[in-house]
């Protein structure tokens, strides 16, 4: 923090900046390292990534709204080069080299690793798989596009959309420190294809290049598939999925067992729970190992806004999980399941309204996932920055989208509006 004439002056976007060179060395490795398909390009791809990036820490939305800060003098110092246009922004990003992007965030994360700002949670390594639709539209659409056929009051529709399988890995606080949750990667899903093939396609990319990230995969219903399971068995590592589907087997077993069983009692959070847990179970051959089943009935209290009397409430939850008793005990596979939620949260929501990643910057098929994958960088960059290099007393009683328009003040306080003297 700086000082000037009695009042609070907080360079965040310039601290951001210095803090990623320092930490990650990102103009050095990281742009470095990405690439297009441009041939003598009068524009550097890393001035566009650069650019690209502070358009999500400012959460502007748009590109044209990034545009009008271009005058900004911020940029000078930053890119090195002059400042171009908003479609310019667009056609470069899709020609870029999607390997960099996603050897970037990797650099992130190994990075972060190093300095042990990414503890496992209980001596495991957990991510949360899941799907997400990033955008729809009835009128435009680009060749990557998925359809579906929406029945309205007027007929059917076609609508076109776009379908992204992402991870997410989730860590513990650090000694005196918060929580850094990291986006790894994604995979657009392809048409005639399920979200599970495409998370098989994600896996088989994400696995190799980050062999010891994690050892657990939260997942929800969907992904309670024996392909599923035996695809993560075989490569060393855990699922703990949602099990809803009444109609199988093991489904059918545990729900036998539930009135004749004695739960046990414990707390998630503030809520008092019920507990079954049934290991080893050889009701579902199709998985190459035996499953354990682990129910929780949770009841807790609701406040109605009307009388403001506590209204009981109860929710009941199924999960199936390859973890046995002795690796993790009910109490933590519960609260596991629970963080599945966290790429709702945390993540897609957080994307989606603060970020603006469902916003097409340019409807190409490549733009498209390159954009995304420049906001899992910029993301996973902020929220280490927030959470390992800004003291606690100054985040205090702060959300984050307070610290991103500090730093779109910071762009708009270096414009001058025409006809006004400097």
């Amino acid at each position: 923090m700086e000082r000037a004439s009695g009042k609070e002056t907080i360079n965040v976007l310039r601290r951001l900046i210095a803090y990623s060179g320092k930490i990650f060395h990102f103009s050095r490795d990281i742009v470095t390292h990405i690439s297009g398909q441009r041939r003598k390009p009068r524009i550097s791809t890393a001035a566009v990534v650069k650019s690209s990036l502070v358009l999500f820490w400012a959460r502007m939305g748009s590109s044209n709204a990034w545009e009008r800060v271009g005058r900004a003098r911020f940029w000078q110092g930053w890119l090195q080069e002059p400042t171009f246009s908003a479609d310019t922004l667009g056609r470069v990003h899709a020609l870029l080299d999607t390997d960099g992007l996603r050897q970037g965030i990797h650099d992130v994360y190994q990075r972060l690793k190093r300095n042990k700002a990414l503890p496992d949670i209980y001596g495991l390594g957990v991510v949360v798989l899941d799907g997400h639709e990033s955008h729809a539209s009835y009128l435009r659409h680009c060749p990557g596009c998925l359809q579906r056929t929406i029945h309205c009051e007027g007929g059917e529709r076609i609508q076109f959309y776009h379908w992204q399988v992402t991870l997410l890995l989730l860590s513990g606080a650090p000694l005196g420190g918060e929580a850094v949750r990291l986006f790894l990667d994604h995979e657009p899903q392809w048409p005639g294809e399920d979200e599970v093939e495409t998370a098989l396609r994600l896996l088989a990319r994400v696995i190799p290049a980050y062999p010891r990230a994690f050892d657990l995969v939260l997942a929800d219903a969907l992904y309670a598939k024996a392909s599923f399971f035996n695809y993560l068995l075989a490569r060393g590592k855990h699922a703990l999925v949602v099990l809803k589907e009444e109609r199988r087997n093991l489904y059918q077993d545990v729900a036998g067992l539930f009135d004749h069983v004695a739960p046990q009692q414990g707390r998630y959070r503030s809520r008092q729970c019920c507990w079954w847990d049934f290991p080893d179970l050889l009701s579902w051959p199709q998985v190459q190992a035996p499953v354990r089943v682990i129910r929780s009935l949770e009841t807790y209290a609701v406040r109605r806004q009307l009388d403001k009397q506590d209204d009981p409430q109860s929710s009941d939850w199924i999960w199936v999980t390859t973890l046995s008793p002795t690796q993790v005990p009910v109490e933590r596979a519960v609260h596991w399941g629970h963080q599945r939620w966290d790429i709702e949260n945390y993540g897609f929501n957080d994307l989606a309204n603060e970020w603006h990643s469902d916003h097409v910057f340019k409807r190409d098929p490549g733009a498209i996932e390159c954009f995304l994958l420049v906001a899992f960088l910029a993301y996973n960059i902020f929220h280490a920055f927030l959470a390992r290099n800004v003291k606690p007393a100054a985040r205090q009683s702060k959300t984050q989208i307070f610290w991103a328009k500090l730093i779109a003040a910071e762009l708009y306080g270096d414009l001058t509006p025409a006809g006004m003297p400097p």
